[in-house]
């Protein structure tokens, strides 16, 4: 199925900062950004047993406990267990991702893709949650950034294990909708050369920004429209630096990127738009994206999301990133090319 027809909307909450990525959030934050999500009117929600060791899903399903289950959209991710045995969250081996949850619980996590796993998975997820069922579930993280050189291999093992289990699942209308949760585009092609497991989407966090979309471009995008398979786009922001951060994949921000997103903020400040309402359109501007999932750890970034996907912004705006070359010259843009 296609879940465009599933999502309610095409901006979504992504929760990854209410695992306390970068920072330890006091709850009453984040549960009031929740909340403000919910009476701005989002009604889809992604998080995943990584962020935080569970602590995500836990404020989530906290704050959504008391919503209508039929009036929100509910994805989570597996490939990992949370234990209750501990450990020292500054130690964990993320790939690239380094400490990024360090200020998140300290409950072991095991990296596990196998079919029992997944069951698993979904079921410790729906009791953090404090929901009796979910909508969409991603296969998190089978690709070279959390792997490194072994991530086929991994990859593989998700293929004969989690793509099967999730496959049976939606099978059985337990879940609406299934496909990959990554930072990379090599697994999701990968996928889309498959005659089988079929996936109904893929969510690709940080490889279609202003900053960063020339591979996805290419190749996956156009499969992925072709094989009705939709795409939600995580981390618009690229990590931040799209938002006034200063963080980039996950980390301070090269000085070549610093550069890059100075010129475009010159550029927005020249057509009267904001820097983070260019990043979101852009995004939402291909045909293949179905909806797109910022994060936030205030709620007043809420507001702020929202309203950047609504501002007008004029094509010469667009048509000087292209000139500039900061953004491919067949990159679908939110307004129709002049002739």
């Amino acid at each position: 199925m296609s879940i465009s027809s599933l999502l309610p909307g095409r901006v979504g909450f992504g929760t990854a900062p209410l695992g306390n990525m970068f920072r330890a959030i006091p709850d009453d934050e984040a549960a009031a950004t929740v909340q403000t999500a919910w009476d701005q009117g989002i009604r889809y929600y992604d998080t995943a047993p990584l962020y935080g060791a569970g602590l995500a899903e836990i404020r989530l399903g906290d704050v959504l406990a008391d919503k209508p289950r039929d009036e929100y959209v509910l994805s989570t991710k597996v490939g990992r267990i949370i234990l209750d045995e501990v450990e020292d969250p500054t130690s964990r081996e993320l790939g690239e991702k380094g400490a990024l949850f360090e200020h998140g619980r300290p409950n072991k996590m095991v990296n596990d893709y196998s079919a029992d796993a997944t069951l698993r998975s979904v079921e410790d997820s729906l009791k953090r949650l404090k929901t009796d069922r979910l909508d969409i579930v991603w296969v998190h993280d089978i690709a070279q950034d959390f792997y490194g050189d072994a991530w086929v291999g991994v990859y593989e093992s998700a293929r004969t294990g989690a793509f099967r289990a999730l496959t049976r699942l939606r099978e059985e209308g337990v879940i609406k909708a299934w496909g990959l949760g990554v930072n990379k585009v090599e697994p999701l092609e990968m996928t889309l050369d498959l005659d089988e497991p079929r996936p109904d989407a893929f969510l690709l966090a940080g490889r279609y920004t202003l900053l960063d979309h020339g591979r996805s471009l290419q190749r996956l995008l156009p499969a992925a429209a072709e094989q009705g398979v939709d795409l939600v786009v995580g981390g618009p922001y690229s990590s931040g630096i799209l938002a006034g951060g200063s963080h980039f994949e996950y980390a301070e921000a090269p000085a070549h990127i610093v550069e890059k997103v100075g010129r475009i903020k010159a550029l927005a400040q020249e057509h009267g738009i904001g820097i983070k309402s260019a990043a979101i359109q852009f995004v939402l501007a291909h045909p293949a994206v179905a909806a797109v999932i910022p994060g936030a750890s205030r709620p007043g970034r809420i507001a702020e999301d929202l309203a950047a996907a609504a501002q007008d912004i004029p094509y010469a705006f667009w048509k000087a990133l292209r000139d500039q070359k900061i953004i491919a010259h067949d990159a679908p843009v939110p307004v129709k090319d002049a002739a």
